[in-house]
């Protein structure tokens, strides 16, 4: 994928606070392996306590979409069942993620990228559809906590809020009590643009995948890069100008 260098640069100049996605930017947190047996456990506990479950639910695969198939379920019962199975299902994937984390692999670069961004004064953030605990493990097991000031991750009590729901970026955005426009969200789904979107953040995409690249720069994305080293080269240009500009004249 070729990425335009001078619109990361400028994107980059412009920026306050960058806003994380955890899973992708951050580290790979699941791999290639599949959360069907996660979904599945959530499936099995929800019908020990409702009578049935709705086809979206029992054709769901996906840790995460499982939360919001089974809130929807239980959003659309008259009268309302018991909540139990929602609070078993967020455990069980909190406690997914969590595990996930011991061997998750860092993404190439980040931790160069994001002292480089703090060198610069930028703010940093998280915004996750993962629980926060598993992401407050990550970033402690790798040195990395102290180096981002807030964890806005998925609200255990409405799986409806994740993203493509700017819920958790508006908790960010809150936080840091500066302009939407003076901030950029980097992520690695189409969801996570239309977040950053909805919340009027900027959005910077990182993704390998030449597909998601074309629909991200089609549905507005302000640059899309495959790797941090774009973003890396971005920052030591405007290190240099910064210092350069500060230099004594002769």
């Amino acid at each position: 994928m070729t990425e335009d260098q001078d619109a990361v640069v400028d994107l980059l100049g412009s920026t306050r606070a960058v806003l994380f996605d955890f899973d992708g930017p951050i580290c790979d947190l699941f791999g290639a392996a599949s959360t069907a047996h996660v979904a599945d456990r959530v499936k099995q506990e929800a019908r020990r306590e409702w009578k049935g479950l709705d086809p979206s639910v029992e054709t769901c695969d996906d840790s995460h979409g499982i939360l919001r198939v089974l809130r929807e379920m239980y959003d659309g019962c008259s009268p309302a069942p018991t909540d139990l199975p929602l609070r078993l299902a967020e455990k069980i994937v909190a406690e997914f993620e969590s595990l996930a984390g011991v061997t998750a692999k860092k993404a190439p670069h980040v931790v160069p990228l994001v002292d480089l961004l703090l060198e610069l004064g930028i703010r940093l953030v998280i915004v996750s559809n993962n629980a926060e605990s598993p992401i407050q493990e990550y970033l402690e097991e790798h040195g990395m906590k102290s180096k981002f000031e807030m964890i806005s991750g998925r609200d255990p009590y409405n799986a409806n809020l994740m993203k493509p729901h700017p819920h958790c970026v508006e908790r960010a955005l809150d936080h840091l009590s500066l302009p939407p426009s003076s901030c950029l969200l980097i992520g690695d789904q189409l969801t996570d643009l239309t977040a950053a979107q909805k919340a009027g953040t900027l959005f910077l995409g990182y993704t390998q995948n030449e597909v998601r690249a074309k629909e991200m720069k089609h549905n507005g994305a302000n640059a899309v890069v495959s790797s941090h080293l774009a973003l890396i080269t971005a920052a030591r240009e405007l290190l240099a100008r910064r210092r350069a500009s500060a230099a004594p004249a002769r």
